[in-house]
């Protein structure tokens, strides 16, 4: 096991610095961490490099200087790459690490790299969040996690650092799977949101007035409050990208099948986003379905650039 976690003492690596990553690593910095970093396109490291963190050329060269590795990729192909593959952290491990994936992936996954890491006495948790861009900016992000729970007792202070709401859910996997339960709630959300404004818009009422009567009561939720706001005012840039939102419902489905589970729910929602996705959107964020949804009923929605 790494050991006690300390400032000043353990070396911290991060691989993927986007939208979640940069922020999540710059409060581990910003804690007194030092932080060894990579990520595929080099200049998006900028901002974490003008804080005191050291960028490498690969995953393995980020293990090799880490007691403890995150990774916040895209999707579970890069997970796997980054993990298990030639040059990944895996292959730059030694005894007693630790290696978090706080990229929503395959429960699947999950497990054949704790299997992976538990071969080479490595210690292996899935831990993928909730709370977007705004939850990590602010270190308030919901962190589910699966794994052992030694381990996670031990990175529980980087969790800290991170966010607000982190709940052991079970061995390893167990943390993916709650991921998926938060995206089948998100997925449905969305479309009753997006549906509701159009309703609004068309009915000729002033969208924000409307908020204050609905937003705090029974019909309240997390993006009504964070994203319905931003779709009104033309803003689609992401807080979490609609191909990734995709990617999560797919792997949602696919359980589901495993499973044989019935979400006709999650799969309109899944149908919807691919008219999203059609419409050259996939690099919006998730409240982009409104334009979506417009298009169907001929209504015109403003867009703006982002700031």
């Amino acid at each position: 096991m790494a050991g006690e976690i300390a400032p000043g003492k353990t070396r911290v690596g991060w691989i993927g610095t986007g939208v979640m990553g940069s922020s999540m690593c710059g409060h581990l910095i910003a804690g007194g961490y030092a932080a060894t970093i990579y990520n595929r396109s080099p200049e998006k490291t900028a901002a974490l490099l003008a804080k005191g963190a050291s960028a490498v050329a690969s995953p393995r060269e980020v293990a090799e200087r880490s007691d403890v590795v995150f990774t916040i990729v895209g999707y579970p192909a890069d997970v796997r790459e980054v993990t298990l593959g030639v040059d990944g952290v895996l292959a730059g491990s030694r005894p007693g690490m630790i290696i978090v994936d706080m990229t929503t992936s395959e429960p699947s996954l999950a497990r054949e790299i704790a299997e992976t890491a538990r071969a080479r006495s490595v210690h292996s948790i899935d831990a993928p969040v909730s709370g977007g861009d705004i939850g990590a900016r602010e270190a308030r992000l919901s962190i589910m996690v699966g794994g052992e729970a030694e381990a996670v007792a031990t990175v529980r202070p980087l969790f800290d650092l991170m966010g607000k709401t982190i709940v052991h859910q079970g061995p390893a996997g167990a943390g993916q799977h709650t991921k998926m339960v938060n995206q089948v709630l998100i997925a449905t959300n969305m479309i009753g949101i997006c549906e509701a404004l159009l309703y609004g818009h068309k009915a000729g009422l002033d969208l924000p007035t409307v908020l204050q009567s609905v937003g705090s009561g029974a019909a309240g939720s997390w993006g009504l409050s964070n994203l319905a706001p931003r779709a009104m005012a033309g803003n689609f840039e992401p807080g979490f990208f609609v191909e990734h939102f995709l990617k999560d419902m797919g792997i949602a489905l696919a359980e589901a099948r495993r499973m044989k589970l019935s979400l006709p729910g999650l799969a309109l929602a899944e149908q919807l986003y691919r008219a999203v996705e059609a419409q050259g959107l996939g690099r919006k964020g998730t409240q982009a379905l409104l334009l979506a949804l417009a298009h169907l009923s001929n209504v015109d929605w403003p867009s703006q650039s982002p700031e």
